[in-house]
C-alpha cells in the first residue's frame, strides 16, 4: 500500500476510487481484509486530512458522476472530517486537556507490550505491526483497536490516541482525539463502542477467529465539561504581505500568492511538539510540502527547527491559512503571545458554515449536508 504525495496523484487516486469503487462502498466498505487488499476503501484520508485535495471539492468531484442518494454513505463519511474538526473548534479545551492528561500518564509494562504488538490478542498485535509499517489502518479496525486497547487491555485512552497520532499518515487532531473519546463513551457520554470476537471475525473474512474480549465494558467517565466556544469569523481580507501556512491545510489554489512578498510553510519538527511523531509520518509531512511548493511558482521558504523563531526577527505581521485546533494551532497561540505577533486567520467560508452545525450530534450534522451542498454548489 502506497500513498502519493503530489496532488495529481491524490486526484488520480479519488477518480480510481469513484470510477471503480464507489458504487459499493456502502456494503463493502467494514471490510478489512488486509493492507494489499484496500480497494473497498477510498484510502483518500492522508490527502484530506492534509487538504492536498479538500473535503469540498472532494465532495464535489463525487457528485460531477454520481447523484447524492446513490453516493450518500461515502458523502457523509467525507462530511465526519469537517464535523469533528467543527467540534472541536467550538470546544478547544479538550484538545489542551487531552495534551495535559499525556503528561501526567507514565509509560509502564503493559502499554509498551501494547505499543510494540506484544500482547496475547494476536489480530492486535498485527494491526500495531500494520500501523508502524503502513501508518494506515482502516476506519471499522480502528474502532476495534481502541475499544481492546481501553477496555480489554484497560490502558488509558489517552496514550492510545497519542499511539495513532504518532503513525498515522492521517493523524488529525480532531478525528483522532475525538474518535478515541467517542469509543470510550466520553464523547457522547455513557455510550461507549464495544468490539465483538464475531464482528472481528465476520469483517475480516475469518482471518481473527475466538478473540478473548471484554465485551461486557462500561463506558468510562469524564467528569469534565465543556462549555460552547464562538467560532470567529473572518473577512479573509489580506493585512499582511508575508503569508504563513502549515502542512495541514495546503490546499494554496484558493489563495492570490501572487500578492504576498513572503511566503513561509512551518513544519513543526518533534522538538516543538507536544505529540511526538513517527519519523516516517515527518517525512511524509515534508514530501507533501515540497510537492506542493514546486506547483507554484512563487518563492515559498520551508521554515523548521530554529527558524522559527529567526523568521520572528525580521517579520512581526503576518496573514495566516488557519491551521485549527491542534498542535499547529497551538504552537501558533505559543508564538503570539511570546513574541507579541500581529496575526489575521484566513479561514475558508465553508467551514465556519459547516461548523456551526457541529455544535451537537453528528446526527444534527448529517442532516444539513444537502443544505452545505447547495450553499456551496457542490453538485
Amino acid at each position: 500500500m502506497k500513498f502519493e504525495t503530489t496532488r495529481l496523484g491524490a486526484l488520480s487516486k479519488l477518480d480510481h476510487f469513484i470510477e471503480n469503487e464507489i458504487t459499493n462502498y456502502n456494503f463493502k466498505r467494514n471490510f478489512d481484509l488486509g493492507p494489499k487488499k484496500r480497494e473497498n476503501v477510498s484510502c483518500l484520508s492522508p490527502y484530506i486530512t492534509h487538504r492536498l485535495i479538500n473535503e469540498y471539492e472532494t465532495v464535489k468531484i463525487v457528485l460531477k458522476k454520481y447523484p447524492y442518494q446513490k453516493v450518500e454513505k461515502f458523502i457523509q463519511e467525507v462530511f465526519w472530517r469537517v464535523y469533528w474538526k467543527g467540534w472541536l473548534e467550538l470546544r478547544p479545551k479538550v484538545w489542551t486537556d487531552f495534551v495535559e492528561d499525556l503528561k501526567i500518564i507514565e509509560d509502564d509494562e503493559k502499554l509498551d507490550q501494547a505499543k510494540n504488538g506484544e500482547t496475547e490478542i494476536d489480530c492486535f498485535n498485527d494491526w500495531v505491526k500494520e500501523l508502524k509499517e503502513f501508518n494506515y489502518l482502516h476506519n471499522h479496525t480502528r474502532m476495534w483497536f481502541a475499544s481492546i486497547w481501553i477496555f480489554t487491555l484497560k490502558l488509558p485512552w489517552q496514550k492510545g490516541a497519542e499511539f495513532f497520532l504518532k503513525h498515522l499518515y492521517d493523524g488529525d487532531a480532531a478525528s483522532n482525539t475525538l474518535g478515541w473519546r467517542w469509543v470510550a463513551g466520553i464523547q457522547t457520554k455513557g455510550k461507549n463502542y464495544v468490539a465483538q470476537s464475531w464482528n472481528i471475525e465476520k469483517f475480516t473474512n475469518n482471518r481473527y477467529q475466538k478473540i478473548k474480549l471484554n465485551d461486557n465494558a462500561v463506558p468510562l467517565v469524564d467528569k469534565r465539561e465543556y462549555n460552547l466556544n464562538q467560532i470567529e469569523n473572518t473577512d479573509n481580507k489580506l493585512s499582511s504581505k508575508n503569508l504563513i501556512f502549515f502542512e495541514n491545510d495546503l490546499n494554496l489554489e484558493k489563495f492570490n500568492l501572487d500578492k504576498y512578498q513572503n511566503i513561509y510553510s512551518i513544519l513543526l519538527d518533534n522538538e516543538h511538539r507536544k505529540i511526538k511523531l513517527d519519523g516516517k509520518v515527518l517525512e511524509f509531512k515534508k514530501k507533501l510540502i515540497a510537492n506542493t511548493v514546486k506547483t507554484f511558482s512563487k518563492n515559498i521558504k520551508l521554515i523548521s527547527n530554529s527558524s522559527y523563531f529567526d523568521l520572528l526577527n525580521e517579520k512581526r505581521d503576518f496573514d495566516v491559512i488557519y491551521p485549527s485546533i491542534g498542535e499547529n494551532k497551538s504552537f501558533l497561540n505559543n508564538l503570539i503571545k511570546k513574541a507579541d505577533l500581529k496575526v489575521n486567520f484566513l479561514k475558508d467560508e465553508r467551514d465556519i458554515f459547516c461548523w456551526k452545525f457541529s455544535n451537537k450530534g453528528y446526527f444534527n450534522f448529517k442532516s444539513n449536508i444537502p443544505k452545505i451542498i447547495a450553499s456551496f454548489k457542490l453538485s
